[in-house]
């Protein structure tokens, strides 16, 4: 069988099956004809399949996410069911299984799994959670069949099973005499599953993939223009739909010139949509329905529509910074921390008292690919739908795709078995697409047309309609003893909130560095209301509290007159784990380490020449020790060169070397486009910029060189699409400090007068 029929038979029968029980087999009839099929963690106790079905058994529990399955031509189909929007899970966690398992990566071939939690476990992206969520599973996954192989392969040689090694996709016997997987398949899948409990996994010492650097597995088709995002969804039948909202989120839908729009060259419909009020599900707006996107998109700039705004968002970035700033040096009403004696070190005429004030804007997700999704609503009966049931098929990008099910039962009153959703690949995320409201846009055109509609957003959509990462100010203050050590911190964090509760990304918590190092801290919060949609922006709210702390701390320590290096060390203190222990939470031992090491790297006190710095920050992020020395130069213009990033990251041993220098040096890119010059500002509710002419990105030639350097610890691995970012902005800024010795406290660096 080809390789593209063998793609397609596997998806065919594995799409048309329903989920089954935790500890129940899924028959997957006729894949093959022979092989050996392994999914999610193997339970300590199975059902034994009978003769004819164990050629495909499939065994099934609840928390993995992919399963495995060997054809008997060799190849090893690996599914990943997570989404995929460039962060590398598609190819580190198959590598994961083919390493325990014994697998030869070029017999591998990852596919991405349907939709169906029932059977996969949870399928999501975000937060940096994939690695350290399946790391024990995916290893408990490969070595299961790797102990099944292994039996298989005792029975065939007649050895004892002690003496076989799997490795490069094949059992071998100290003699020499060996069998490959293909060869062990079906018998493989006859026996016993092993006690999980029972289980050994590989020493890092003994892997073979793991660590190595491994090209991504789409990476040939998306460089050839052939890899299938969702915006590249192509359904037979299909129509073409833009939407539009109101500028100001809430306003209304009172009357457009539908007739004027639907008299435009290849326009089929347009019509007014009645929404829910949710800016997560369906706002009002104006549905434009053609057959193709120009001719939707040439006619939404034709609309002329009334909107009735008493209720929508009158939001003003002016006039956010006009109250905060008038709030600097007070205290918030809400305190989140209160320990030790703040007042006392104030009192004490021997110390230094330092204080300063830090702003921050809202920022966009400006994904590369707009938002899009392709519905096919069917009703009961209509052509393609014989059922008494209507149908909906969703072509989604999203990073949690299995959301959809809820909002097709609120707002459309189907069940999930009347639901079917095809993951696609994502264009860019980081937060963005944990949402569904575009999902519920394209359900509703789809409905009301009863055809196939792929919706897609223009760039000025996607800009005026984000969920935006939360814009603020910190108000911050701190204390010295006459040594020059840290003995206080008081952090006023003025942020935003909707309905009384605070927004994603806004907030400063007990657990952010440095407060659980420093003796006397206190810490409260004023959050002004505001209407404007905010949501996870790439590490919610480290991004920003990175940014004042560790700039602060700069500040400290050069009133201080210390070496910032020291000055850190010291407020680390001693190798010690918060939160007993949490993978998840910050290791002190491990903080200094990174320091150390991005110091030494970058040549940490050098002398430097004129007009340029070295800048160091460290932060805890999304569970990611990593430390960042920026080297800039500043010209009397203010023109600002990041010549390079040297970076230490400690986030356990890495699986896929090349996917781990993608994801810092991306991060790095973002967080220095979006500290120089990206801001969203609103005025009566109306966000104001809207395109890349106003809302600009780095452009290649601005690009520092990044120096990576990980630190390959025997801690659980972790996640590394957000960790990075957040040093990044204080590391660039106290840089600057040191070239010029103008301390920066705003973002973007634009502002500041700053160019690149």
């Amino acid at each position: 069988m080809s390789s593209n029929k063998l793609l397609e038979s596997v998806r065919s029968a594995i799409g048309s099956h329903p989920g089954v029980g935790r500890r129940s087999f899924l028959k997957l009839s006729g894949i093959l004809g022979s092989g050996f099929v392994l999914a999610s963690v193997a339970p300590r106790s199975v059902a034994q399949a009978s003769d004819e079905e164990a050629s495909t058994r499939l065994v099934v529990s609840a928390e993995l996410n992919a399963f495995i399955q060997i054809s008997t031509d060799g190849r090893i189909i690996i599914y990943s069911a997570n989404a995929e929007m460039g962060q590398g899970i598609k190819t580190a966690l198959p590598m994961v299984i083919a390493e325990e398992m014994g697998a030869r990566w070029e017999d591998v071939v990852v596919m991405q799994s349907p939709v169906d939690e029932s059977r996969f476990g949870r399928q999501s992206a975000g937060g940096s959670t994939t690695i350290p969520r399946t790391w024990d599973q995916m290893r408990q996954m490969g070595a299961t069949a790797r102990d099944m192989l292994l039996t298989a392969g005792s029975i065939v040689m007649e050895v004892d099973k002690d003496e076989l090694i799997a490795a490069d996709s094949r059992v071998t016997h100290t003699s020499g005499q060996y069998r490959t997987f293909a060869q062990l398949a079906t018998l493989a899948g006859k026996q016993e599953v092993p006690d999980p409990d029972l289980l050994v996994f590989k020493e890092r010492q003994d892997y073979t993939l793991l660590g190595k650097a491994v090209s991504g597995v789409d990476n040939l088709v998306i460089t050839t223009g052939l890899a299938l995002f969702g915006i590249d969804t192509q359904v037979p039948g299909m129509l073409f739909a833009a939407y539009h909202k109101c500028p100001a989120i809430g306003g209304e839908v009172v009357s457009a010139n539908l007739s004027d729009v639907k008299a435009l060259p290849g326009v089929v419909d347009a019509f007014l949509v009645k929404g829910n009020g949710n800016p997560q599900e369906l706002l009002d707006g104006v549905a434009i329905v053609g057959t193709t996107t120009f001719a939707v998109f040439n006619a939404k700039s034709r609309l002329q529509v009334k909107w009735d705004q008493r209720n929508a968002s009158k939001d003003s970035w002016s006039r956010m910074v006009d109250r905060a700033g008038k709030l600097h040096g007070s205290r918030g009403a809400d305190a989140v921390l209160d320990k030790g004696d703040v007042a006392a070190a104030y009192a004490d005429t021997e110390n230094q008292t330092l204080d300063a004030f830090y702003e921050y804007p809202f920022v966009a997700h400006l994904c590369m690919e707009p938002m899009n999704c392709t519905a096919h609503y069917q009703k009961a009966g209509s052509p393609g739908n014989s059922s008494a049931e209507d149908r909906l098929d969703l072509w989604l990008p999203a990073q949690m795709p299995a959301r959809a099910y809820a909002v097709t039962a609120s707002m459309f009153g189907m069940k999930n078995e009347q639901v079917t959703i095809h993951q696609m690949r994502l264009g860019g995320s980081f937060g963005r697409r944990v949402y569904n409201e575009y999902t519920c846009e394209a359900i509703e055109i789809s409905r009301r047309m009863n055809a196939p509609v792929k919706l897609t957003w223009t760039r000025e959509d996607d800009i005026h309609h984000d969920f935006y990462r939360v814009g603020g100010f910190q108000s911050v203050k701190a204390v010295l003893d006459k040594s020059g050590r840290l003995i206080a911190y008081e952090n006023h964090h003025i942020g935003m909130q909707t309905d009384g509760r605070a927004v994603t990304g806004s907030g400063f918590t007990p657990t952010e560095f440095p407060l659980q190092n420093v003796a006397n801290a206190y810490v409260s919060n004023t959050l002004f209301e505001i209407k404007t949609p905010c949501g996870p922006w790439r590490a919610p709210r480290s991004n920003t509290n990175a940014f004042v702390t560790q700039s602060f701390l700069a500040e400290l320590s050069h009133a201080a007159g210390r070496d910032h290096l020291e000055f850190l060390l010291q407020i680390l203190g001693e190798p010690r784990w918060f939160e007993e222990g949490n993978i998840r939470s910050l290791n002190t031992g491990r903080a200094a380490g990174v320091v150390k090491l991005a110091a030494e790297k970058a040549g940490w006190g050098r002398k430097m020449p004129a007009g340029s710095g070295l800048g160091l920050s460290f932060f805890f992020s999304h569970a990611g020790h990593i430390a960042e020395v920026a080297e800039v130069s500043v010209d009397a213009n203010r023109k600002l060169t990041v010549h390079r990033v040297t970076a230490a990251v400690d986030v356990g041993p890495i699986i896929n070397m090349s996917g781990a220098t993608s994801q810092v040096e991306g991060a790095i890119i973002d967080g220095l486009s979006t500290m120089m010059a990206q801001k969203i500002t609103m005025e009566n509710g109306r966000i104001q910029q809207s395109n890349f002419h106003d809302y600009q990105v780095l452009r290649m030639p601005s690009a520092p060189k990044v120096d990576i350097h990980f630190i390959q610890s025997d801690y659980t691995p972790t996640g590394l699409g957000e960790p990075a970012l957040p040093p990044l902005a204080p590391a660039v800024g106290n840089a600057i400090f040191a070239a010029t010795g103008h301390r920066v406290r705003k973002m973007p660096l634009s502002e500041e007068g700053y160019t690149i």
